[in-house]
């Protein structure tokens, strides 16, 4: 986190990322990963941010002192939404999964192997599942889709928490019953909270939760690198993949083959 309106951050803003064969940093700023856990690290960098949110949730809700969330649910089933259905479920919560995707799919394969719940919104509105499945004591958004963020307010249980992980360009409007939302969320003690660009304690928090997976879901993490690109100079394969394949759920450049 950073007050300033200018800040450095590799890959991010003002400084290039680690997309290259060699770099040199100070060991401070690096997490050593288990040689278990080398082959899917890459998927630590978007596991941290719904670390940071998830962990921010629960310490914003310490207010109560009491709070002990039981159910959750994730809107979104891509990559980060599918990591953010594992994370939770590391953390002991039951998770009900929310996407577009009717019939069956390779993600909903994932989750189901999870023990997490899917519904498809063309069956069943989050609002009514949250009364079947529900109430979620803590909602995690990873749509792109700005308007579920007004419809998982008005389904997120009392005392709750709406992590938003979602950052959506354009000027899109959308009416919402505004006088509903914030009466519920003043009476019913509930929170929005947004998550992005995490630091070095939510990459470890992410390195024990896969350490964890990997014990109690093996080779679960593996099986969401679908699409692996040889070498950099292969990144016109890699933006083709990004925009052509449908059922990717992670297109990602091996740097060094090995």
């Amino acid at each position: 986190m950073t007050s300033e309106d200018t800040y450095y951050e590799r890959g991010i803003n003002l400084r290039h990322g680690y997309l290259t064969e060699l770099f040199v940093e100070d060991p401070e700023y690096l997490v050593k990963i288990p040689k278990g856990l080398k082959d899917v690290a890459v998927l630590l960098e978007p596991t941290s941010i719904i670390e940071k949110g998830i962990i921010q949730a629960f310490e914003a809700q310490r207010r109560f002192k009491i709070w002990r969330p039981k159910k959750a649910a994730v809107l979104g089933a891509g990559t980060v939404g599918l990591l953010a259905a594992l994370s939770l479920k590391m953390k002991g919560l039951d998770v009900t999964s929310f996407g577009k995707q009717t019939g069956p799919s390779r993600n909903v394969d994932l989750l189901d192997k999870l023990g997490v719940r899917y519904v498809s919104t063309d069956d069943l509105s989050i609002r009514e599942a949250a009364k079947r499945f529900g109430p979620f004591d803590l909602m995690f958004e990873a749509t792109g889709y700005s308007p579920v963020v007004f419809e998982a307010m008005g389904a997120l249980g009392k005392n709750g928490v709406l992590v938003l992980a979602s950052v959506t360009g354009g000027d899109r409007e959308h009416a919402i019953p505004a006088d509903k939302i914030n009466l519920d969320f003043v009476l019913g003690n509930k929170l929005v909270v947004g998550t992005v660009n995490a630091n070095r304690e939510y990459f470890e928090a992410g390195v024990y939760d896969f350490a964890r997976a990997e014990l109690e879901f093996p080779g679960w993490l593996s099986k969401l690198l679908t699409h692996p690109v040889n070498g950099l100079e292969n990144y016109h394969e890699m933006m083709s993949t990004l925009t052509t394949e449908k059922d990717a759920i992670k297109v990602f450049v091996n740097v060094t083959p090995h």
